[in-house]
């Protein structure tokens, strides 16, 4: 089986790599051709999309917005052979995917949605969490790649459920993320010792992903992308965008807190650097 990898940013390259070491042959393209080269010799780097896809029995994106996925697209369905399958696993607009998965069809070509949530972490560790929108008969074929990269693989229905299911992801990691950094930045201005207090947090009913692997970022200060915020704030928008008249107050006022870091020039550093926010009321 001859996969095309288009993608090998912080997620990308590990998924990537995985699948290689599972005796898969991977050809990968990458805007920036150095970031697919230097994954050589493990897989195969080019310098084109046409290369990449060509030949592909399975074409796997994960690239940072849904302009980005429009625009690959527009190149993958002129190059790629009949009976293809194309695998989206940017979280991007669910509109787009069911588009997608149209003109795939109409070209005798398959499409799943399937983004992924776990940050860089998880796509090293192959643990990610993988939610798939698309044909179900289509998503068994291409479910052993996906164990490949994932430990959570959850089929959502028809085309556009993964980033449906995405976004309600999203929107759970926006509360999770936020309430730990108030809580420690409330703790802090109580001068309680930060260290101690996100024990109390991990240890207790209060627990995280976010305030076990983020949390001790915030109290050091490291802001190393695991997952950026300008990517982040991408996805609160997508569910503001599909939310019609629910109405989101979380979302809404982490997207907010976001779109100020963004505009304070925060776009590249970790989601964990919310807490920065908060520590700026303080001083």
């Amino acid at each position: 089986m001859k996969i095309a990898w288009i993608g090998t940013g912080v997620m990308g390259a590990p998924m990537a790599t995985h699948l290689a070491n599972a005796n898969y042959e991977v050809i990968a393209y990458n805007r920036t051709y150095e970031k697919a080269k230097k994954l050589e010799p493990t897989l195969k780097a080019t310098q084109s999309i046409k290369a990449a896809v060509e030949n592909a029995d399975i074409i796997f994106t994960i690239v940072g917005y849904p302009k980005d996925v429009k625009e690959i697209y527009t190149e993958i369905f002129k190059f790629a052979k009949p009976k293809s399958i194309l695998v989206d696993m940017t979280t991007s607009s669910p509109s787009l995917a069911k588009e997608i998965y149209q003109q795939a069809k109409a070209l005798n070509l398959y499409a799943l949605d399937a983004p992924v949530t776990g940050g860089d972490l998880g796509a090293i560790n192959q643990t990610l969490s993988i939610m798939v929108g698309g044909d179900e008969d289509i998503y068994k074929q291409v479910l052993p790649l996906f164990k490949e990269m994932g430990k959570t693989i959850n089929y959502m229905g028809e085309a556009g459920n993964g980033q449906y299911a995405k976004l309600a992801n999203q929107a759970s990691i926006a509360g999770s993320i936020a309430g730990c950094a108030e809580a420690l930045a409330f703790a802090k201005s109580k001068e309680l010792d930060l260290d101690v207090m996100l024990d109390v947090i991990v240890g207790g009913s209060a627990n995280s992903w976010q305030a076990a692997n983020n949390g001790p970022k915030m109290i050091k200060n490291d802001a190393s992308p695991g997952f950026y915020i300008k990517h982040f704030l991408k996805d609160l928008n997508l569910i503001l965008d599909e939310k019609d008249d629910l109405k989101l107050n979380i979302v809404e006022n982490v997207a907010q807190i976001y779109t100020i870091l963004v505009e304070e020039g925060y776009d590249d550093f970790g989601t964990q650097a919310i807490f920065d926010y908060y520590l700026n009321q303080l001083k």
